[in-house]
């Protein structure tokens, strides 16, 4: 934006133009030049902006690249968030396998429901290490945050009145949130 004042050789044709009249005024090129040096308020300003707008678009371009990346980091995130669980139940998955072949060839079932009871034990302990935990449900009182009342049948007792007489399918808390809520029936 400044233009710079030549400053070479003395005779160059740029130098030899500017030569004053007989009046001893400098000739209208040379004026034209010294206004030029000095910067006028307006082209700093203009300098001024082109650098916050090269500023603002390197920020902009930083940030959506920035934008960019972390949405990629949490997809691939979500794709394998599960993986440990699943790399943990691999080992009941080859029990339940071996449990099937040997069952083919048993003719006693005690051992063959030994072995099952034994896998499903395994499965709740690797579940709870994970932090999943079965809810009790009977014979506490009905809380519609835990349950989801399927019935309601007359209580055996008065004492069961709005409690949970039977379970149909139990409840269970992931780290203290509920995921999956007691289908119960309620005394009434």
């Amino acid at each position: 934006m400044l233009k710079k004042k030549n400053k070479g050789n003395s005779e160059t044709p740029e130098n030899t133009a500017d030569v004053t009249s007989e009046n001893g005024q400098v000739d209208g090129q040379e004026q034209a030049t010294q206004t030029d040096e000095a910067p006028t308020a307006e082209e700093k300003f203009k300098e001024e902006l082109s650098q916050a707008n090269d500023k603002y678009l390197r920020l902009y371009a930083e940030f959506d690249n920035f934008r960019r990346r972390t949405v990629k980091e949490r997809e691939d995130a979500r794709k394998t968030e599960g993986k440990d669980v699943i790399v943990a139940l691999l080992p009941v998955l080859d029990d339940f396998e071996r449990a099937l072949r040997a069952m083919d060839t048993v003719t006693d079932v005690i051992p063959v429901k030994e072995g099952v009871a034994l896998i499903q034990h395994k499965l709740k302990g690797i579940l709870a290490q994970k932090g999943l935990k079965e809810m009790q449900s009977i014979g506490t009182t009905f809380d519609p945050d835990l349950h989801e009342a399927i019935t309601s049948i007359p209580a055996p007792t008065d004492d069961m009145k709005g409690k949970v007489v039977d379970e149909m399918e139990k409840g269970y808390e992931l780290n203290e949130k509920v995921v999956r809520f007691a289908k119960v029936i309620v005394g009434a």
